[in-house]
């Protein structure tokens, strides 16, 4: 089981219930290393010091920030926690609100929580209310250096925090070229819709992350081409992919009905 990476107690009205915090991500990506061409040994990121030039030791870096041009004052991890105790330790509950009234572009990061002995009965109380009413609640956590946005979540047994991007993070689409809402201008016809809706109706399906079909190939073709060179095969390189330039469907309903016909075949 993964490290817990904060400790402290979700505030549920003058309910306390202590909670630790530990990551929902479980990560697999392959790990790329940067190495020197000539003889393909490792190259490594050094720290410098600006001024003279030499390598400075992890235990002589300190966190600073510049408040004037030139100017720093260091900040230590005794500091975060002292500019607001309470922020640090408490996950407070700012409201309950529906989950689909949030945007998927806010959504960033999963955690779990796990509730300390004597807050699991406070814990299962909160986890089944949120859903009873069909609500996530809405919280601030500050965790390292940082106060995030959050939402608890009910799934399942647990609790999931999930941290969500503050408005000012999301660039938004305005300066987008899309298309608007009024599909007439546009061009899209009734039946065009139509069979669009008849499309998507026929790839419904249940949600199963574990179906190979949402699996990650690209890793494992990844990983069989590097096994492959290892072997001293040597690796053809593809062409390269041509980008169509400003090409326009013209028969969309013909494209439609092809694509229904190969959906009906695959299911069939």
């Amino acid at each position: 089981m993964a490290r817990s990476i904060w400790r402290g107690s979700i505030s549920f009205g003058l309910v306390t219930i202590p909670v630790s915090i530990f990551p929902a991500e479980n990560r697999r990506e392959l790990s790329f290393h940067m190495l020197d061409g000539r003889d393909m040994s490792p190259v490594h990121n050094r720290r410098v010091n600006a001024a003279t030039g030499e390598e400075v030791p992890w235990d002589e870096i300190v966190k600073g920030y510049e408040y004037e041009e030139g100017r720093w004052v260091t900040v230590t991890d005794d500091d975060f926690r002292a500019a607001n105790v309470e922020a640090t330790q408490t996950i407070d509950i700012l409201g309950a609100v529906c989950r689909d009234d949030i945007p998927v572009e806010y959504y960033d990061k999963p955690y779990y929580l796990e509730p300390s002995k004597p807050g699991k009965k406070a814990y299962a109380l909160l986890r089944e209310a949120l859903r009873k009413a069909a609500r996530v609640g809405v919280v601030k956590v500050v965790i390292r250096t940082r106060q995030h946005l959050g939402l608890l979540v009910p799934e399942d047994d647990a609790i999931l925090l999930e941290l969500v991007r503050y408005p000012y993070e999301l660039r938004g689409t305005s300066e987008l070229e899309l298309p608007g809402t009024d599909l007439e201008a546009i061009g899209v016809t009734d039946a065009e819709l139509n069979m669009a809706g008849q499309l998507v109706a026929a790839m419904e399906t249940d949600w199963d992350p574990s179906d190979e079909a949402y699996a990650d190939t690209y890793r494992d073709d990844l990983l069989a081409l590097i096994r492959r060179k290892a072997g001293g095969e040597h690796i053809e390189a593809p062409p390269e992919p041509v980008a169509p330039e400003g090409a326009e469907i013209v028969d969309i309903m013909s494209l439609l009905k092809a694509s229904l016909e190969s959906q009906a075949a695959s299911s069939g």
